[in-house]
C-alpha cells in the first residue's frame, strides 16, 4: 500500500495547501494539523481514504473530555476517520491486509527512566502551559498528560501483542514519538524532549512500520526485532519534515510530497512506502 503522510502543518498560523501524492493509496495526517480543526475541511473529498491521529494541538484551550467526541463528529462529515486507541484493516489495491494501530500516545514522561520522571514533567510544564487545556474541569497538567500517555500505552501494548489475525501487515500511528531515536538532534537528552518522545521500543517490533509526527524533523530509521536480525525481520520508524519556511521548500521536499511510502523500498519524489 502506497501512503502520503502529512503532520505538523499547523494551519492555524501556517498557509499550505495540500495535494495528493500521485499513487498514494491512502493519506496518514499523524496530528497537529490545525488547533482550530479549520484546516481539516482541506481534506474533504479527498481522492482516497484518511486516516487522523490528533495531535496534541488539536486540545489547545479545550476540555479534554470533550474534545474526542466533538472532534471524532467533525471527522465524521469530513470522511476522515478519526484513529484513538483503535484499529482499522483496509486492503490495498494488491489485496494484502494492512492493520492500522493508532492513538494519541501521550507522552508519559519515562523516556529517561522512572528515576528521571520528576525532572521531564517539571520541564513539561512549559507545554502544558501553552497548550492550556483542561481535563475534567482541572488544568491538563503534566500528571494528567502521563495519566493519558500511560492509557495509551497500555492499550497499544494489549493490542499491538494480539495473536495476528486476518492482516499482511501492521502499521502503527502514533503522534508523540516510539523511541529516543526519534529526538530532534538539535535538543538530544534534554529533559524537554521526554514531551516528545515515549520509550516504548519494546513495542516496536510488533509493527512493520510506525508512523509519527510531533517532532518537525524527518526520521527514517529501521530498528532490527533481535539482534543479528536481517533487514527483513527490522521495523521501519517514520517521521516526515513539514517545518521548514515555504520559501526554503522545493517541489520534492512539500510535506505532500514528503511521505508517499513503502515498506519495501523508498522511491524518488515522490518518497512512498508499501506496506
Amino acid at each position: 500500500m502506497r501512503l502520503q503522510l502529512l503532520s505538523d502543518l499547523h494551519l492555524e498560523t501556517e498557509v499550505f495547501i495540500p495535494t495528493p501524492a500521485p499513487g498514494a493509496e491512502l493519506l496518514v495526517l499523524a496530528g497537529d494539523v490545525d488547533s482550530s480543526w479549520s484546516g481539516l475541511d482541506l481534506f474533504r473529498d479527498w481522492p482516497v481514504p484518511v486516516l487522523f491521529v490528533a495531535g496534541n494541538h488539536e486540545f489547545d484551550k479545550r476540555e479534554i473530555t470533550q474534545t474526542w467526541p466533538a472532534l471524532r463528529e467533525r471527522c465524521a462529515r469530513l470522511s476522515i476517520t478519526l484513529l484513538e486507541c483503535e484499529s482499522r484493516v483496509l486492503t490495498d489495491d494488491a489485496g494484502q491486509r494492512i492493520r492500522f494501530v493508532g492513538t494519541t500516545r501521550w507522552c508519559d514522561f519515562d523516556l529517561y527512566g522512572p528515576a528521571q520522571r520528576e525532572r521531564s514533567m517539571s520541564a513539561g510544564k512549559y507545554f502544558a502551559k501553552v497548550m492550556r487545556s483542561t481535563r475534567n474541569g482541572a488544568p491538563f497538567d503534566a500528571a494528567a498528560v502521563r495519566e493519558e500517555g500511560l492509557q495509551c500505552r497500555a492499550w497499544l501494548q494489549q493490542e499491538l501483542r494480539r495473536p495476528r489475525g486476518d492482516w499482511d501487515k501492521t502499521v502503527v500511528i502514533t503522534h508523540f514519538a516510539p523511541s529516543l531515536k526519534s529526538a530532534d538532534p538539535r535538543y538530544g537528552g534534554q529533559p524537554g524532549t521526554a514531551s516528545f518522545c515515549n520509550a516504548d521500543d519494546d513495542l516496536l517490533k510488533h509493527a512493520d512500520l510506525w508512523i509519527h509526527g510531533h517532532l518537525h524533523c524527518q526520521h527514517d530509521y529501521r530498528v532490527p526485532h533481535d539482534a543479528g536480525s536481517t533487514r527483513r525481520h527490522t521495523s521501519r520508524i517514520w517521521c516526515s519534515k513539514s517545518d521548514f519556511p515555504a520559501a526554503a521548500r522545493s517541489p520534492r521536499d512539500t510535506p505532500a510530497l514528503a511521505a508517499n511510502h513503502t515498506l519495501t523500498s523508498c522511491c524518488p519524489a515522490p518518497r512512498s512506502i508499501h506496506v
